[in-house]
């Protein structure tokens, strides 16, 4: 079903309007994979803080890569029509970038099932960028989470997806 402006109908209304959670016992089990990022921008000396070890907190990257491992597994608990999953990878990178002042952090998400992972992913990025920021708001309180995006999707009926551009 299409609406009249040729895109896909909102899946998760149902004909009366109402949210419900899409019923995909008939679909197929495929390989399907999601990729996210999300940038934490701050000042250069919170940033070398974190990178030398000096933030009086602990290894902010390592909590913060965890945090977002943790967060894919639960992703069905935070958002209320995401099915529960069998993840059977989660990674979550974080680089530094010090001539801008900010950390990538990007996360990949993996399983053989019958619904895709884009949340997990999305859900991993934002909750590691969470933790930074929660771990250095005593330092600085102006810190931002940008571009929070989906970077790749694969697998499933609605095919593969790959941003147009990276840095």
């Amino acid at each position: 079903m299409t609406e009249s402006n040729n895109r896909p109908a909102l899946t998760h209304i149902n004909g009366c309007g109402e949210a419900h959670m899409v019923d995909v016992s008939e679909k197929n089990d495929t390989v399907r994979e999601a990729s996210a990022e999300a940038v934490v921008v701050m000042h250069p000396d919170t940033l070398s803080m974190i990178i030398d070890g000096r933030h009086h907190k602990g290894d902010v990257f390592a909590t913060a890569r965890i945090t977002g491992i943790q967060a894919a597994k639960c992703t069905w608990q935070l958002i209320p029509l995401c099915h529960p999953l069998m993840l059977s990878k989660v990674t979550v990178d974080i680089r530094a970038d010090r001539p801008n002042s900010r950390v990538r952090i990007t996360s990949l998400c993996r399983l053989s099932g019958k619904t895709g992972v884009e949340m997990e992913a999305l859900t991993a990025v934002s909750v590691a960028a969470l933790t930074m920021y929660d771990m250095c708001k005593a330092v600085q309180k102006d810190m931002s989470i940008e571009r929070v995006r989906l970077l790749s999707k694969s697998g499933g009926k609605s095919g593969d997806y790959q941003v147009a551009e990276h840095d």
